[in-house]
């Protein structure tokens, strides 16, 4: 797989001809099929799970060449200091200078004196706890303040009497903190990989563990074992096990770490920072173009909030006022049929035939999502709940419009409502299991990079698919279409 190339909908998609062997006669079911997600995560083959495994990594680029610092911090990672650093560490540790510094890339973006809010500081971003165990010293020494300040004493014959007093406040300075040396950091970080590796039996896990923290991995892996009978599960088998209705315990403990800092994916983030690496190192030009692609084309000199924003480039059409909509020749009436198709149309102002409409694409999307979720609503089975067919609010717009409930908070530099690309969903009338399940559905879908999505106004979430995805949504759009009729 070439570092720049970006995942296709070829390499995912199951097109099953035999559709009566998967047919329901109560909701539509599409004949193309995304391999791996949702409720077919139960049967997930080898083959699928590296396939997903790849994709995931390709997923992780976003996230990467999105911040301000990609390219400067590639340039430091590169140089010819730290590359000795680098390659000396992983000579005493066994581990690939390739990894190291793409620790160090992602923890650091390379600069020896970063320090994080949390409080993790260097290049290789250590906790001074994880900083002592990994041998590196942090000397602080006490030091005394002293201030003074008049206080009255005593009143003689009405005249105030003061007196001087002083104050000695401690006070703590760092006199060494190997943290932000990196001839000192970077080797325990890179015996510290080692080490973890050696523990948790893999050096996928050692990675995840370099993140997550030791107590993490040693609640996670039993899991992983037991979910998947293996003694030894890779890293991204157990990300890709469990769902709302399989395998519970892994699913929530994944869950709650996600939440709390996404270190669940923090593997997939480290392959494909090497892969970058590697790329700025052999095609500096190709990476560069590779970041310009990533830029917030709004703003560049802002990070772009979600993944939309950098699919919906200027060759997209924008449809400014009412009568482009009513020229308009890429747009579809989107379906009607809640019970069929699983979600229902809030009606908008103005008028309803040129609101409700998007590209194909997009309403493939939708359909998409919606039988995904009410596939795995139905495995899961949530107690006392019935499926609600998810609430579209918003499709396609106009740049003199009045936003809708789902836009307020989209950037008015970029109305991606006007492309008719994107959908927005309003979760608030789903029952919980079936929020729990929409939202996976989403997360999943968006992991193999088919989707795109951030949550806007109050419960709303503004959708969007992939440019290299459209063509396989608007192929489900056509079989929707035939089984309307």
């Amino acid at each position: 797989m070439a570092y720049f190339c970006r995942p296709t909908a070829l390499a995912t998609l199951v097109c099953l001809c035999g559709n009566l062997l998967f047919a329901r006669p109560d909701y539509f079911t599409p004949q193309h099929r995304l391999s791996g997600v949702g409720v077919d995560r139960a049967e997930i083959t080898p083959r699928v799970l590296d396939d997903r495994t790849d994709r995931m990594i390709e997923y992780e680029t976003f996230a990467i060449l999105r911040e301000p610092q990609a390219i400067a911090g590639a340039e430091r990672i590169t140089g010819p200091r730290l590359t000795r650093i680098f390659d000396r560490a992983a000579t005493t540790s066994g581990l690939p200078s390739s990894l190291i510094s793409a620790v160090a890339y992602l923890e650091s973006w390379g600069d020896a004196n970063a320090v994080s809010p949390a409080g993790p500081k260097g290049i290789m971003q250590f906790s001074e706890a994880t900083a002592r165990a990994a041998g590196l010293r942090v000397v602080r020494l006490t030091r005394f303040k002293i201030t003074t300040e008049r206080k009255l004493v005593r009143r003689k014959n009405d005249k105030p009497i003061y007196r001087t007093v002083r104050h000695r406040s401690p006070y703590t300075v760092t006199v060494r903190d190997d943290r932000l040396n990196p001839e000192r950091a970077v080797p325990a970080a890179a015996n510290y990989l080692a080490r973890l590796e050696n523990k948790f039996g893999g050096r996928d896990w050692a990675v995840f563990a370099y993140h997550c923290g030791e107590g993490c991995i040693s609640e996670l892996l039993p899991l992983a074992q037991a979910a998947l009978g293996h003694k030894q599960p890779t890293v991204a088998g157990m990300f890709f096990a469990a769902t709302p209705a399989l395998h519970r315990d892994l699913y929530e403990a994944i869950q709650r770490h996600m939440q709390r800092d996404y270190s669940p994916t923090y593997w997939f983030r480290v392959m494909r920072a090497e892969q970058l690496l590697n790329l700025y190192q052999t095609d500096r030009a190709t990476f560069r173009e590779l970041v310009e692609e990533y830029r917030n084309p709004a703003n560049p000199a802002r990070r772009a909030n979600d993944r939309l924003m950098v699919w919906l480039k200027s060759e997209d059409i924008f449809y400014r006022t009412a009568s482009d909509l009513k020229k308009a020749e890429g747009l579809v009436k989107a379906l009607d049929d809640p019970k069929l198709f699983g979600f229902t149309l809030s009606k908008p102002s103005g008028d309803p035939d040129l609101y409700l409409q998007a590209t194909p694409a997009a309403i493939g999307t939708l359909l998409y999502i919606a039988f995904e979720t009410r596939r795995l609503f139905e495995e899961h089975k949530p107690k006392g709940e019935h499926f609600v067919p998810l609430q579209v609010v918003e499709l396609v717009s106009t740049n003199d419009r009045p936003a809708e409930a789902g836009s307020l908070l989209v950037d008015p530099e970029f109305p991606e409502h006007s492309t008719g690309q994107v959908f927005d969903i309003d979760r608030s009338n789903l029952p919980p299991g079936e929020r729990e399940c929409l939202n996976f559905i989403l997360d999943d879908m968006g992991w193999d990079g088919y989707l795109g999505f951030i949550q806007v106004t109050g419960d709303t979430l503004h959708i969007g698919c992939s440019p290299d995805s459209r063509e396989f949504f608007a192929k489900v759009f056509e079989e929707a279409m035939q089984a309307q009729r």
